[in-house]
């Protein structure tokens, strides 16, 4: 976990925060325009209060004051308005109940993630990025001292300038990153422990800018870890955070690994009969057609290579989906979370 020389404002593993009974307060902050279905955000379901704002209609009763940053200035907007009443831990989501960028052992399912998430994590490291998978994000995203644009990270270029507004104090640092998608779950303590004003700042920035939405929300993206953790960098070991965070728990790093090894297998078969399949399709000049499974390059017969492939695919498919059963299962244990992440050192240094 790359740390910004002059930010030595948190320590992510002191905030405690406990009440008597252990329970904690929370609450789920969402944005979402008036034609979002937001039916799937059911209070007495996720065990949370709600705070849904209404970005495209300033008569609704949580609105912000501009629809611009994407998330940005409802998650500020929130805390900037709320700040001396905070619950003990706040969860910050988008409106869609189901997304690529959602944890993919949930199934990609954002009331599975809420449901799941381990609070005393949040209380216990301050911040949590509600994404485990690494990318895109992780260990490394943006160079602010690269200049030139590049098609995939076309904030890169603009974060320089805009760093030194945001952080007028602090050198532009050498890197950036953390699993994207600007969902993520932090403490009161954490919260409070960053005046009042730096929010009002940081919103005024957001509606000064003559970035536009696309762009200012984007740049946040990789600066909320730095405003909440003081480092440049966030990213906790993949298999740690679904275990102590989510309780999807495989053993151990290894054990972790060898479920991905067994889905990229699965991945490179489902390839490999998506292309024989292709070559199917485009068939040969006179000779054989669609249905015929011939490879249209050596001009055989394909078929026994798709059923073999699609037999592997089948097995792999079983396999992933008994070892994703069994570390749910092995998560339930409260004793099961703590071993695997005993010892470890889950930040990655990235310099």
């Amino acid at each position: 976990m790359s740390r910004h020389p002059n930010a030595t404002r948190f320590d992510n593993r002191i905030d405690t925060g406990r009440t008597s009974d252990g329970i904690y307060t929370r609450i789920l902050v969402v944005p979402h325009t008036s034609k979002d279905s937001v039916t799937w955000i059911d209070d007495r379901l996720l065990d949370v209060s709600l705070a849904l704002y209404v970005v495209d209609n300033l008569t609704a009763p949580l609105h912000p004051p501009r629809n611009k940053g994407h998330e940005v200035m409802v998650y500020l907007t929130y805390i900037i308005d709320h700040y001396e009443s905070l619950p003990d831990i706040l969860i910050f989501m988008h409106a869609h109940r189901h997304a690529w960028h959602n944890s993919d052992l949930l199934g990609f399912d954002a009331v599975e993630m809420i449901q799941r998430l381990n609070s005393e994590r949040v209380m216990r490291h301050g911040y949590m990025n509600l994404r485990c998978a690494w990318e895109p994000g992780c260990p490394e995203w943006l160079h602010p001292h690269e200049t030139g644009e590049l098609l995939t990270k076309q904030e890169q270029a603009l974060l320089a300038g805009s760093w030194s507004e945001l952080f007028p104090l602090d050198p532009l640092p050498p890197v950036l990153g953390q699993a994207c998608c600007a969902q993520f779950a932090v403490s009161r303590e954490r919260v409070l422990s960053i005046p009042h004003q730096r929010f009002v700042f940081y919103r005024d920035w957001l509606l000064r800018t003559p970035l536009t939405d696309y762009f200012s929300g984007r740049i946040w993206e990789f600066v909320w870890q730095y405003v909440f953790t003081g480092n440049q960098t966030y990213c906790p070991a993949e298999y740690a955070c679904y275990c102590d965070g989510f309780g999807v728990c495989f053993g151990g790093k290894a054990q972790y690994e060898e479920f991905l090894a067994l889905r990229q297998s699965r991945n490179d078969y489902a390839k490999a009969l998506e292309a024989l399949r292709k070559q199917e399709q485009t068939a040969l000049e006179g000779g054989g057609g669609v249905g015929t499974g011939v490879n249209v390059t050596r001009g055989v017969s394909t078929l026994g290579e798709q059923a073999v492939l699609k037999g592997r695919i089948e097995m792999l498919e079983k396999e992933l989906s008994n070892r994703r059963l069994d570390a749910l299962e092995r998560g339930k244990d409260l004793r099961n979370r703590a071993a695997e992440v005993a010892g470890v050192n889950e930040f990655v240094e990235v310099y």
